[in-house]
């Protein structure tokens, strides 16, 4: 483990993760394993697992809220609330933290779909909210994450959230409206390579290959294609082109791919993406008012 904690923004600050699911021991993952916060200052809860939350105890040494007064206590005196719950829990979640949270608490949400607007709604006020979406690759420190602040977080908050997700991969700072292409590019965007490394190694079963042998080539070649662009800085499009000779191997497979509208379709896929992510923030804030 690198010790970093007392250079770190977060290396002081106590923080609370409302949920413990997998993007929330992604996180826990990168934050203590880089030193980035202290595992004595972070505490998790949820509704009702008392034995996940012991898990994530014997893993990272992070302190468990099981019992009532447990979490109170940590809501009530945690500099920050990393909101991980599933999207049909947020409502009441911010709802019963809504009298017991102080102005100076930073909330980060990494519920898919929830507003700030929303959140603001249901706690009543404005408040230091910061909106993510990362992915799952954060699971390995190679993560992807998209922040938007509220008008309400100031500097330090900003340091804050970025030096929490920085700890599982790379950050952008966008525009809250941009948030579903955020979703449509980087969210859910693991599972579109997925899928094209589905479709390469049935091929290449398909072709003759064995198994194992189509898998091994597939993942070694876009794990070499995806670095091959983070190390050199060039364009997919100049990176596609040296390899790609007149009338070769690369360019017939290319050609076919766009004749069958291959690049459209990605297109069309990452729209609907946006799309169903604001159709489903739509869904929550309509459920969220109800409770009003």
């Amino acid at each position: 483990m690198t010790n970093q904690t007392n250079s770190s923004p977060l290396g002081n600050v106590g923080i609370c993760f409302y949920g413990a699911g997998s993007m929330a021991e992604a996180i826990i993952r990168g934050l203590t394993a880089t030193g980035a916060a202290s595992p004595d200052r972070i505490v998790v809860l949820n509704r009702q697992n008392a034995a996940r939350l012991e898990e994530l105890r014997r893993l990272y040494r992070v302190v468990p809220a099981a019992g009532e007064d447990a979490k109170a206590k940590a809501l009530a005196e945690s500099d920050v609330i990393v909101l991980c719950m599933k999207p049909k829990d947020a409502a009441e979640a911010l709802l019963k933290l809504k009298s017991h949270l102080r102005g100076d608490q930073l909330l980060i949400s990494v519920v898919a779909g929830l507003s700030i607007r929303t959140m603001e709604q249901l706690l009543g006020r404005p408040h230091p909210i910061v909106r993510t979406m990362p992915n799952t690759s954060s699971t390995i420190g190679l993560g992807a994450t998209g922040l938007s602040f509220s008008a309400a977080v100031t500097d330090a908050g900003r340091e804050l959230a970025l030096a929490m997700f920085e700890a599982v991969g790379m950050t952008a700072v966008v525009r809250e409206e941009l948030m579903e292409a955020v979703t449509a590019v980087s969210g859910s965007g693991p599972a579109y390579i997925y899928y094209m490394m589905e479709a390469m190694i049935a091929a290449g079963v398909a072709q003759g290959l064995t198994p194992e042998t189509a898998r091994a080539l597939t993942v070694q070649t876009v794990r070499g294609a995806a670095e091959m662009v983070h190390r050199t800085g060039e364009a997919p499009s100049e990176l596609r082109r040296k390899v790609t000779s007149p009338n070769g191997t690369t360019h017939a497979a290319i050609e076919t791919m766009d004749r069958l509208g291959f690049g459209e379709t990605v297109r069309r896929a990452m729209d609907r993406c946006a799309a169903r992510a604001a159709e489903l923030g739509e869904a929550i804030a309509s459920e969220a008012l109800k409770r009003m």
